[in-house]
C-alpha cells in the first residue's frame, strides 16, 4: 500500500464495506468493447452474410458461458458471475488493441 492509500483510509474517505456495482456501471465502463463486438458483427453480416455474424455472436456467447461457469464453480454468487463473465469477455476481447 502507498502512503496515499493509508492517508485515505485514516480519513475515512473509503466506504466501510464493499459497495454494490450496478449493471449500468459495468456497461458504461465497457462501451468500447461493446462497440467493437457490434462493429465486427455488423461488418461480418454485410460483407459475408448472416451466418458469419451468427458465428461471431456464438463466439461471444460461448465465452460468456465459459466465464460464468468458471465463476460459479469458484462459488461466486449469480450476480457476481454474470457481471464478472460479461466484464471478462469484454476486457479480454480488447486485449489485442
Amino acid at each position: 500500500m502507498t502512503r496515499n492509500h493509508i492517508g485515505v483510509w485514516h480519513e475515512r474517505v473509503l466506504p466501510p464495506g464493499p459497495e454494490r456495482v450496478r449493471f449500468r456501471a459495468v456497461l458504461r465502463g465497457s462501451l468500447l468493447p461493446i462497440i467493437g463486438w457490434t462493429g465486427v458483427a455488423c461488418f461480418a453480416y454485410f460483407v459475408y452474410g448472416p451466418a458469419v455474424a451468427i458465428a461471431v455472436g456464438g463466439l461471444f456467447a460461448l465465452s460468456f458461458v465459459v466465464g460464468f461457469g468458471l465463476r460459479r464453480r469458484a462459488r461466486h454468487s449469480v450476480r457476481c458471475s454474470v457481471y464478472g463473465a460479461l466484464g471478462g469477455v469484454l476486457d479480454k476481447s480488447m486485449g489485442g488493441f
